[in-house]
C-alpha cells in the first residue's frame, strides 16, 4: 500500500473513521486498505440518495454498489476533470473549462457538451448543469441515429424496406430502442434471414420431389383433412376387419341398443362427446366406408372435406372408399409426413413462402445492415452525451456519498442526516432522527435485535393509503413505557411530506439509565396493582355468588316490601370479621417489615442515614442499572443497517451521549413563561398525609417500646 498520502482519521463511534476533506483524499482511496472503511456495499434503493447517480455507478446493475465500483466512479472523473478539488465541491453545474481534453475521451465529452448546449440554444455558454441535462433522454431520443443499434420501422422512409422490417419484427421479435419504440437489432437481422433461408432451402425440396407434394401446392390442406379422420377411419377398418374374423363382433362393435337408449334421455348435437365416440358408421364385414350418407353425424363435417380435399383428387367422384384405397391414399402421404418433419423450427413460414422468397430476393439484409451500422457508428458520440451527465453527477455527489460510505462522517457529525436516515418520528412526546426504510419488518427485526437498540416498527402511510412504506424508528432517550403495537404518530420524511405512523412491532432493549433506575420501583407497582386488581375482583365475584345463592334459596328475603323497595340480607359479622383480621394480618407484616427497616436505620447516627437510604436504593436499582449500562455500551448500527442490505465493516457504535442526541426529549422553548395553576387539577385530600403521620408515630412508639430506641 502506497504511503505517498497523508491520512487523517477521527474517532467516533467507538473506532476511527478516514476523514475525508478534499478531492485528494477521494483519489487516495484507492490505497486505503479497505478494513478501515466503515462500508463495503449499500444497496441502491431504500436511501436518501439520487437513484440515478447510484445506478450509474453501480457497474454490474445488481443493485449494489460496492467499493470497487466507488473506487472506479471516482477514478473514472478525476481522470476528465482538471482539478481534483472538483470533486470536494458538491456542484451540479460543470465548466467547460474544467474538463481534461489531453485524452481522447476528454475531447469527446467536451464536444459532446458543446453540442447539448447548442441545441438548447445556449452555444456560447461556458457551463453545463445537471438542469441543462435533465431532458437528455428526449434528446437521444429524437434522434435519427442514437447509438443502440436498433432500428425502428417507424424510422424508414422506403416503404418496401418498412414492410420487410415489419415482417422481421412479427416472425422474430423486436427490442426496445432508447427513443421508446421497438425495433430490430442486428441479431434479430442476422437469425430471421438465417432462418428464412433455411426454410426456403427446405421448401426447395419439396417442389423438387413430386412425391413429396403429391397435390403441389394443396398438398398442405389436403394432409391436414386425411389426419383429422385418419385415427377414426383407421378405427372403423379394424373393426371391419374383426367382423370379418368373427361375425358375432360385428353387433357389439356398432355399439348396442342400451347405448343408444341412455343416449336418448340427452339433448343431442353433432358436438356430443357421447355421439363422436360411436363409430363412423356402421360395423360390417369388409364394409367400405361411406363418405356421405351412413356417416357418424359427429364426423360428418370432416369427412365430406377428406372427400373433397383428397378422395375426389385423387380417386375421383367416389361415394364410398375401401380399406385397400384408404391404405393407399396415406401412402400418397407418407413422404409429405416425412418431409414435414424435417420442417424447421422457426416462425418464418408463418409469412408464406412466397413472402420469404420476396424478402430474399430484395436488397432487405444488406439496407438493414447499412442502417444498424449507421446507427452502432455514432454510439461512441451518444455514449459520450450521457457521459456528460455522469460526470456531473460525480462532480456532485461522490464526495457526499464517501462521508456515508467510507466512513460516517456526516452520520456522527449530526449536521447533516446521513443517506440511510430516511426522516424524522414523532411518537411519544419525542422525535426520533435515526429512521431506516425496511421492506420486511419481521425479517429485518429477526436479524437486527442483535443491536441491542430499541426498535420501534412503523407502518407509514399517506394519500389516502396510495402510498405505503415501513420504516425502524431507534428510540434511544426517554423509556418504554408506553410504547407498544398500536400507537400512533406523525413521521415527516426527508421532503417535509407527512406520513401517518402506527407502531406495528417492538424489539425491546433499554433506552436508557434512567428507565433502568425506576424499573424495578415500576414493576414492583404493577405487580402489587395487578395483584390488588386480581384480589377485589375476585372477592367481587365471591360476592356477587353469594348474593346470586341467598337470593336463589331465600327469596323470601328479598321479597317487595309494601314501600316497594326489597328486604336487605342481613349483615353478616363473622365474614367481615374474618376480611378485617386478614387486612390486619396483612398490615401487621408489612408494618413488621417496615419497622425492622426504619429500627435499623434509626439505629445508625444521623449522618449515616442518608447513605444508608441511599444504599438502600441502590441495592435495588443497581443491578437493573448496571444491567442497562452494559447493554447500552454495546449498542451497534450495524446489525441495523445490514438488515437493509448494507455490508458494514466495522462496529458502529452508538454510546450512551450520541444516542441521547439521536432522540429528542420534550424542552419548552428558552424564555417561555410557565404558569404551574391547573384549573382542573383534582383536589388533594389531607387524609394520606394524616394516615402517614400516625404510621410513622405508631412505627417510632412500637420501635421505642421494642428497645430499639433508647
Amino acid at each position: 500500500m502506497s504511503n505517498s498520502h497523508t491520512w487523517k482519521f477521527f474517532r467516533a463511534g467507538g473506532f476511527d473513521q478516514v476523514q475525508l476533506d478534499n478531492g485528494d483524499d477521494l483519489l487516495a482511496l484507492k490505497d486505503l486498505d479497505q478494513k478501515l472503511w466503515v462500508a463495503l456495499s449499500c444497496p441502491t434503493r431504500g436511501i436518501e440518495f439520487d437513484n440515478r447517480t447510484l445506478d450509474m455507478i453501480d457497474s454490474d446493475k445488481d443493485g449494489q454498489v460496492r467499493a470497487n465500483e466507488v473506487l472506479a466512479a471516482i477514478a473514472w472523473a478525476g481522470s476528465l476533470l482538471k482539478e481534483r478539488e472538483l470533486l470536494a465541491k458538491g456542484s451540479d453545474s460543470l465548466n467547460l473549462s474544467d474538463i481534461d481534453v489531453t485524452t481522447d475521451e476528454g475531447k469527446q465529452v467536451l464536444a459532446s457538451a458543446r453540442h447539448i448546449l447548442k441545441s438548447l440554444g445556449k452555444a456560447d455558454a461556458p457551463s453545463i448543469s445537471l438542469a441543462d441535462m435533465a431532458d437528455i433522454e428526449k434528446f437521444v431520443a429524437g434522434l435519427q441515429f442514437n447509438g443502440d443499434g436498433v432500428v425502428c420501422a417507424a424510422q424508414i422512409t422506403s416503404d418496401a424496406l418498412r414492410a420487410a422490417v415489419e415482417d422481421i419484427a412479427k416472425s422474430n421479435g423486436v427490442v426496445a430502442d432508447m427513443s421508446g419504440g421497438q425495433g430490430i437489432s442486428q441479431e434479430i437481422s442476422d437469425q430471421f434471414f438465417a432462418d428464412a433461408s433455411a426454410y426456403a432451402d427446405w421448401y426447395a425440396q419439396g417442389e423438387a420431389d413430386a412425391a413429396v407434394l403429391p397435390m403441389g401446392a394443396d398438398s398442405q390442406a389436403a394432409s391436414d383433412a386425411l389426419n383429422a379422420v385418419k385415427e377414426k377411419i383407421n378405427d372403423y377398418f379394424t373393426r371391419c376387419q374383426l367382423a370379418a374374423y368373427d361375425a358375432r363382433a360385428a353387433e357389439p362393435l356398432s355399439r348396442s341398443a342400451d347405448d343408444y337408449q341412455q343416449l336418448a334421455a340427452q339433448s343431442l348435437s353433432s358436438q356430443h362427446l357421447d355421439v363422436a365416440s360411436f363409430p363412423l358408421a356402421t360395423i360390417q364385414a369388409n364394409k367400405s366406408l361411406p363418405l356421405g350418407d351412413g356417416v357418424n353425424p359427429a364426423w360428418l363435417g370432416k369427412v365430406e372435406a377428406l372427400r373433397a380435399c383428397v378422395v375426389q383428387p385423387l380417386l375421383g367422384n367416389k361415394q364410398s372408399i375401401t380399406a385397400a384405397e384408404w391404405n393407399g391414399l396415406c401412402a400418397k402421404f407418407d413422404a409429405f409426413a416425412a418431409w414435414q418433419g424435417a420442417k424447421p423450427e422457426t416462425q418464418v413460414g408463418d409469412l408464406g413462402i412466397a413472402r420469404v422468397r420476396e424478402i430474399l430476393a430484395s436488397q432487405s439484409k444488406s439496407e438493414i445492415d447499412a442502417l444498424i451500422a449507421q446507427d452502432k457508428a455514432v454510439e461512441s458520440e451518444i455514449n459520450s452525451i450521457h457521459s456528460v451527465e455522469r460526470l456531473i453527477r460525480y462532480q456532485r455527489d461522490l464526495f457526499h456519498l464517501c462521508n456515508n460510505f467510507v466512513s460516517f462522517r456526516e452520520f456522527y457529525s449530526g449536521k447533516e442526516k446521513a443517506i440511510f436516515q430516511v426522516g424524522t418520528l414523532y411518537l411519544d412526546g419525542r422525535s426520533c432522527e435515526l429512521c431506516i426504510k425496511v421492506e420486511d419488518v419481521n425479517a429485518h427485526a429477526a436479524y437486527a435485535n442483535s443491536s441491542g437498540v430499541c426498535l420501534a416498527y412503523c407502518e407509514l402511510v399517506r394519500n389516502g393509503g396510495a402510498e405505503k412504506m415501513n420504516v425502524a424508528a431507534a428510540f434511544t432517550a426517554g423509556d418504554s413505557d408506553f410504547l407498544m403495537v398500536g400507537r400512533h404518530g406523525v413521521f415527516y420524511d426527508r421532503k417535509g411530506q407527512d406520513w401517518n405512523a402506527t407502531i406495528v412491532r417492538i424489539s425491546d432493549h433499554p433506552i436508557s439509565i434512567r428507565q433502568a433506575f425506576w424499573s424495578p420501583y415500576k414493576k414492583l407497582s404493577k405487580m402489587i396493582g395487578e395483584q390488588m386488581q386480581k384480589l377485589a375482583a375476585s372477592k367481587a365475584n365471591a360476592a356477587e355468588g353469594k348474593l346470586g345463592n341467598a337470593v336463589a334459596t331465600t327469596p323470601s328475603a328479598v321479597a317487595p316490601t309494601a314501600a316497594g323497595g326489597a328486604v336487605k340480607p342481613p349483615f353478616d359479622v363473622g365474614k367481615f370479621a374474618g376480611i378485617f383480621a386478614a387486612i390486619g394480618l396483612a398490615i401487621g407484616a408489612i408494618g413488621g417489615i417496615l419497622a425492622s427497616v426504619v429500627a435499623g436505620i434509626l439505629s445508625l447516627a444521623i449522618w449515616q442515614i442518608p447513605l444508608a437510604l441511599i444504599g438502600l436504593m441502590l441495592a435495588i436499582s443497581g443491578p437493573s442499572m448496571l444491567l442497562a449500562w452494559l447493554k447500552l455500551k454495546r449498542r451497534n448500527l450495524g446489525p441495523i443497517l445490514d438488515a437493509c442490505g448494507w455490508a458494514i465493516n466495522a462496529r458502529v457504535r452508538i454510546n450512551i451521549p450520541f444516542g441521547t442526541s439521536l432522540t429528542a426529549m420534550p424542552l419548552l422553548p428558552a424564555g417561555a413563561e410557565r404558569s404551574l395553576v391547573d384549573p382542573y387539577a383534582e383536589k388533594k385530600s389531607a387524609w394520606p398525609y394524616l394516615v402517614a403521620i400516625f404510621l410513622c408515630l405508631g412505627l417510632l412508639v412500637w420501635a421505642w417500646s421494642a428497645g430499639y430506641i433508647a
